[in-house]
């Protein structure tokens, strides 16, 4: 029996690595630089486990990718998407990666303009809350002799 899909549609199954793939494959790009990612932390208070949600959702992982690669339940990773949607508020993963762009595309902005951005290392949370922004313009203001 003769293959009835057209050259297109095979070449698109082809792209398929395995079953929880999208049908045209992860795209093969860096969205964000570390330093970035740690201000998308800071700014939206994401625990260092959400943090490697939104890093894997944004490669392009499926849920069930995402849960196998982190070796937790697929309810696991869904309780982690609610909480970053609502912590980013947003309601689905397309705006969750506009708005960790938009946000990144800040700090190059800020980065410009005021002193460097104090972050906080993923894999070792202080367990205080670090300055906002706008706390960081103020103290930045007042050091600058006039």
């Amino acid at each position: 029996m003769s293959s009835s899909l057209q050259p297109e549609e095979e070449s698109k199954i082809e792209n398929i690595s395995s079953p929880g793939d999208s049908f045209y494959g992860r795209p093969k790009a860096i969205l964000l630089d570390e330093k970035q990612w740690r201000y998308i932390q800071r700014y939206y208070h994401i625990s260092p486990r959400e943090l490697q949600v939104v890093k894997l959702v944004c490669q392009g992982f499926t849920n069930g990718d995402i849960a196998e690669k982190l070796n937790v339940k697929h309810g696991t990773v869904k309780t982690h998407l609610r909480s970053i949607f609502q912590k980013t508020r947003v309601r689905n993963k397309v705006t969750m990666l506009l708005r960790c762009m938009e946000n990144a595309g800040q700090l190059s902005r800020e980065a410009n303009s005021t002193a460097p951005i104090h972050t906080i290392d993923a894999e070792e949370p202080t367990g205080k809350t670090p300055p906002s922004v706008e706390t960081l313009k103020k103290e930045n203001n007042s050091s600058t002799p006039q």
